[in-house]
């Protein structure tokens, strides 16, 4: 009886979320397309959304970050005049995200489940703001 009782008693164990994606070159490669744009012009400002004054032909566009160090920005689906279409460089230290050695970006935050990257870059406009980037993988 004892034996049939611990047999029968066992629960199934509730499966444990997966660790936090760690920021590197492996899970950040992939084809991405934004979804957000967010200014802050200060610290204490109200955040404007960016997105809206996106040009249409720009919110479809993709961007591809190979494992090898390049990148494709392709003006994908409606072409902008001129066509936006670019290749270049980019590299990865910590959090930091550059491009073509000019652009650093701060990889806030990488969800592999939602394929979701946020990054920033301050003193975008002037000093003291914040653009703020939604990405989604694709």
């Amino acid at each position: 009886m004892t034996a049939g009782t611990i047999l029968f008693s066992c629960k199934k164990e509730k499966s444990i979320d997966p660790p936090a994606c760690a920021v590197n070159v492996a899970n950040i490669s992939g084809a991405y397309k934004l979804t957000a744009l967010q200014y802050k012009a200060s610290a204490t400002a109200a955040p404007v959304d960016y997105y809206a004054y996106t040009e249409d032909c720009e919110k479809d566009d993709i961007v591809t970050f190979k494992s090898d160090g390049s990148y494709d920005y392709n003006d994908a689906g409606t072409t902008c005049s001129p066509d936006k279409t670019e290749h270049g460089t980019w590299q990865l230290k910590g959090n930091i995200l550059s491009k073509d050695g000019e652009l650093d970006a701060t990889i806030e935050s990488y969800d592999c489940k939602s394929k979701t990257m946020v990054y920033y870059v301050e003193n975008a406009l002037k000093q003291g703001d914040r653009l703020t980037f939604t990405w989604v993988k694709q």
